[in-house]
């Protein structure tokens, strides 16, 4: 049972008041999950439409600290590529370098949102067990409005991806493209 009104919810989410986040989606990650056409097709959905309204994107992009200040129990050094050329960032689109599992952690993020007044962030990316979710329970935690788009996040582990959605939804809105996109269109 969801702690929530759904419907109340929904009607937080605006144009006005919305970031897109793209997460992590580089090409060892991309060719690595267990649904990679629809996921980049879904996803493809939700930046156009995000662009055709003027929401701002944010791609994450995993960026490894320098080797002798990497965690000790990380054994190698992880290259995941670069953003995948299907969904890459245009010039308007931030490029946002990160270290951790939280979009909050060592980057201005939270600063950019507050300066903007945006207070919705739609998740989408990869992995939905792992930053995702990681990153919209920080983002409840700070009081903003976490949205998951449940057809363009995704994982190498699908039913982890399908538990951690299941998880998020008693908590936070998870919502599917059309409902996203009604929202933005709707003002």
């Amino acid at each position: 049972m969801e702690w929530y009104n759904k419907d109340e919810m929904k009607k937080l989410i605006n144009k006005k008041n919305s970031v897109l986040v793209v997460w992590d989606v580089q090409e060892a990650l991309v060719n690595s999950i267990f649904n990679k056409d629809e996921f980049l097709t879904k996803l493809k959905e939700l930046i156009n439409s995000a662009r055709q309204y003027n929401i701002p994107i944010v791609y994450t992009k995993i960026t490894p600290l320098p080797e002798r200040f990497q965690p000790p129990y990380l054994k190698r050094r992880f290259n995941p590529g670069d953003i995948v050329k299907e969904v890459y960032p245009k010039e308007s689109d931030i490029i946002l370098n990160k270290n951790t599992t939280s979009i909050f952690v060592g980057t201005n993020f939270e600063l950019m949102l507050r300066n903007a007044g945006i207070n919705v962030i739609v998740f989408t990316g990869i992995a939905t067990d792992i930053g995702v979710e990681t990153s919209a329970r920080h983002a409840q935690a700070l009081g903003f409005l976490p949205v998951i788009a449940r057809e363009a996040v995704s994982s190498s582990d699908k039913q982890a991806h399908e538990r951690s959605l299941a998880n998020m939804s008693k908590l936070m809105l998870v919502l599917d493209n059309k409902e996203i996109i009604e929202r933005w269109s709707s003002e």
